[in-house]
C-alpha cells in the first residue's frame, strides 16, 4: 500500500484580533477563542482529523495582523489555491489567508524566522474618531516626535531588554537586537515601526508608552538608556492598549519556497 505523502504548506495571514484571546490555543483553556483555535477548527473539517497549525508569532489579546506567518502538515491532495479558497470559506470574516504555498518539510515558521516587524499606530486630536478607535491608540496633543527619536535611538541595536518586560519571573533571556525603529507623525497620527530578531509580549507596548513619555516631556531622551543598564520595569513607561499593534512582516533568510 502506498503511504500518503506528507505536505508543509505556509500560510500568510491577516486578521483583525480585537475578539481574539491573543494568537496561541491555550491548553486547558478550550473556551478561550483565539486565531490559532479557528485556523485548527477549520483544518480540522477540511482534514477529517485534528490539525495542529504553527505560528511565526504569539500575538497578543486584540492584537492584529497583516503578515502572520504560519504552516500546517497534511496528507491532503488539494492544491494550494484550493486550501487557501476553503478556509477563506470556512473562517470568521476577520481571519484571511493572504497566500497558501508548499514548503520544504523542514521549514517552522517560528523556529527559522529571523525578523519580526510590528507596527503600533496612535492617532492624534480632540475627539477620539468612533471608526478609528478600535485600530489606535489615542492622544490629544501630538507628542515631541524628534525627542522619541532621539529616545529610540538608544535601543538600537543588542541590548538587554528587561525593563520593558511585564513578566518578572521570565526565565529566558531578554537579550534582543533591535534592527530598526522608525517613527513617522503628522498632524493626525503617529506610527511607530519596530524591527528586531524577536519580541515578548507586551513588548513593543512598553516601548511605545516609553517612547511617549518622553514624548509628553515626562521622560527624558536620555533615561532609555539608563533604563537598558538598570533594566528598571517601574521606570519604564506603561504598557499601553493592544489595540494599536499590528505584526506586519515575518522574515527569513530564504522566501521559503522550494527551489
Amino acid at each position: 500500500m502506498e503511504q500518503e505523502r506528507t505536505r508543509n504548506i505556509k500560510l500568510t495571514l491577516e486578521y483583525d484580533g480585537s475578539r481574539y484571546a491573543g494568537w496561541q490555543r491555550m491548553a486547558g483553556k478550550e473556551r478561550m477563542v483565539t486565531i490559532q483555535s479557528k485556523l485548527e477548527e477549520a483544518l480540522e473539517k477540511m482534514e477529517g482529523k485534528p490539525v495542529e497549525v504553527i505560528g511565526a508569532a504569539r500575538t497578543e489579546p486584540g492584537a492584529h495582523a497583516y503578515g502572520q506567518i504560519a504552516n500546517f502538515h497534511t496528507t491532503s491532495d488539494m492544491s494550494v489555491t484550493e486550501i487557501k479558497q476553503y478556509l477563506n470559506r470556512y473562517l470568521p470574516m476577520d481571519i484571511a489567508v493572504l497566500e497558501a504555498c508548499e514548503m520544504p518539510n523542514r521549514f517552522h515558521s517560528s523556529y527559522l524566522a529571523k525578523e519580526f516587524v510590528y507596527e503600533y499606530r496612535v492617532t492624534i486630536g480632540e475627539v477620539p474618531s468612533v471608526f478609528e478607535r478600535k485600530y489606535n491608540y489615542y492622544c490629544f496633543k501630538r507628542p515631541d516626535v524628534e525627542k522619541m527619536k532621539k529616545a529610540a535611538a538608544y535601543l538600537l541595536g543588542g541590548h538587554d531588554f528587561k525593563a520593558f518586560s511585564d513578566n518578572r519571573k521570565m526565565k529566558k533571556s531578554t537579550v534582543r537586537i533591535m534592527k530598526d525603529i522608525s517613527i513617522y507623525a503628522d498632524d493626525r497620527e503617529v506610527l511607530f515601526t519596530f524591527t528586531a530578531d524577536d519580541f515578548w509580549p507586551h513588548m513593543v507596548r512598553i516601548l511605545v508608552g516609553t517612547l511617549l513619555a518622553v514624548g509628553k516631556g515626562e521622560m527624558a531622551p536620555e533615561a532609555v538608556e539608563r533604563l537598558l543598564v538598570t533594566g528598571d520595569r517601574e521606570a519604564a513607561g506603561e504598557t499601553i492598549e493592544a489595540r494599536g499593534l499590528f505584526l506586519t512582516e515575518v522574515r527569513y533568510e530564504t522566501d521559503g519556497k522550494e527551489s
